[in-house]
């Protein structure tokens, strides 16, 4: 894993803190954020307040699964998203809280669990491993101590639940448990994410690991149309063809005819996510997967996503479609927002992606 040394750390962190976040958002962004920029940040502000009022001292949230290390870890890569950093600054102690809650939830198998994720417990773990990784080399030696064979267990359960025996049609994914025998890719997504993350730190992630993952990926896409779904290609394809289609674009399969489809299919049914039950993870997906593909799938997604969600916006500052709580959905629609930062690692993309809508 990667690890900074204090005194290059504290530079870079005073470096970033000293330039508003939207300066830094600017630079990284293209015209579709920056006519939306002030009314985007001044959400993503007030987002992040009411994520950090509402945080206990043991960094878990009072509402729908406000005590899973899935949700909190998505609340700690929201203030991550938008600029912030453990160890310093305005919302330091709030990131804090989210680390050490999922650090000391790791069982002695190296799954992450506090026993709140429910029938969930490999999307809970591989979203607080991603949450981990990103976390990993942004910390002071210290925690970077304490976090780094965390990751290590937790990276490890990933690699061996994708090799627990399954039938050709499930082989190379994850489901809900470590022992699952089949696969989804709404879980596959997170899982692979995570291991893509870990790679860029420098994880030992096996090569074969990740081709398996994009062989599952791909037994879930119809490249006609260009959709994914959940266990076959056609299953609740609206919500999650911004899952497969990021998949590929984070797996080397950058400006196919095949992603191009992908995008085009997500463009074409994008109204139909809104007041579905998985509204904010389909939202998420797609804003990351069009971010990836660039040009006028980015530029028509995110026109679209801020004019629809900017005004859905509570006075509290949160997002909820009453099923998940305030929580998840705001976090979720903070990582939307916050695609074009480019903060997180996970968000980099190719640089020769075009910006031109």
């Amino acid at each position: 894993m990667r690890t900074i040394q204090t005194p290059f750390l504290v530079a870079l962190l005073v470096a970033l803190t000293a330039l508003p976040v939207s300066s830094r958002a600017e630079t990284l962004s293209n015209t579709v954020f920056q006519r939306h920029q002030t009314e985007v940040e001044n959400a993503v502000e007030k987002a992040l307040g009411y994520l950090a009022s509402n945080q206990s001292e043991d960094g878990t949230f009072n509402d729908s699964y406000g005590r899973s290390v899935g949700v909190v870890s998505l609340v700690g890569m929201a203030f991550l998203s938008a600029g912030h950093t453990p160890g310093y600054g305005e919302y330091a102690s709030n990131i804090d809280r989210c680390i050490r809650y999922v650090v000391e939830s790791q069982r002695p198998n190296g799954l992450l669990d506090k026993g709140d994720s429910g029938h969930g417990l490999m999307y809970a773990h591989t979203i607080a491993t991603l949450f981990l990784s990103e976390c990993s080399g942004m910390v002071d030696i210290q925690m970077q101590e304490v976090l780094s064979p965390v990751l290590a267990k937790a990276t490890k359960l990933i690699l061996e639940a994708q090799a627990v025996p399954k039938s050709d049609k499930h082989e190379g994914g994850w489901r809900y448990k470590p022992d699952s025998r089949d696969s989804d890719l709404s879980c596959s997504g997170w899982a692979l994410m995570a291991l893509r993350s870990g790679k860029l730190n420098g994880a030992p992630i096996p090569d074969k690991a990740i081709e398996k993952a994009v062989a599952y990926v791909l037994k879930n896409h119809e490249k006609n149309e260009g959709r994914f779904g959940y266990t076959d290609p056609w299953g609740h394809s609206e919500t999650l063809t911004g899952c497969g289609l990021l998949c590929l674009e984070l797996s080397g399969f950058h400006g196919t005819e095949s992603t191009f489809k992908s995008g085009d299919f997500i463009l074409k049914h994008r109204q139909s996510i809104v007041k579905n039950a998985h509204e904010y993870y389909a939202n998420y997906y797609n804003a990351q997967a069009m971010f990836q593909l660039g040009g006028r799938y980015w530029a028509q997604y995110a026109d679209w996503m801020y004019q629809e969600y900017l005004t859905k916006q509570q006075s509290n500052g949160s997002w909820s479609n009453g099923r998940n709580g305030g929580t998840y959905g705001t976090s979720m629609m903070v990582l939307s927002f916050t695609v074009p930062y480019r903060q997180l690692p996970i968000y980099q993309r190719d640089e020769t992606v075009d910006e031109t809508p």
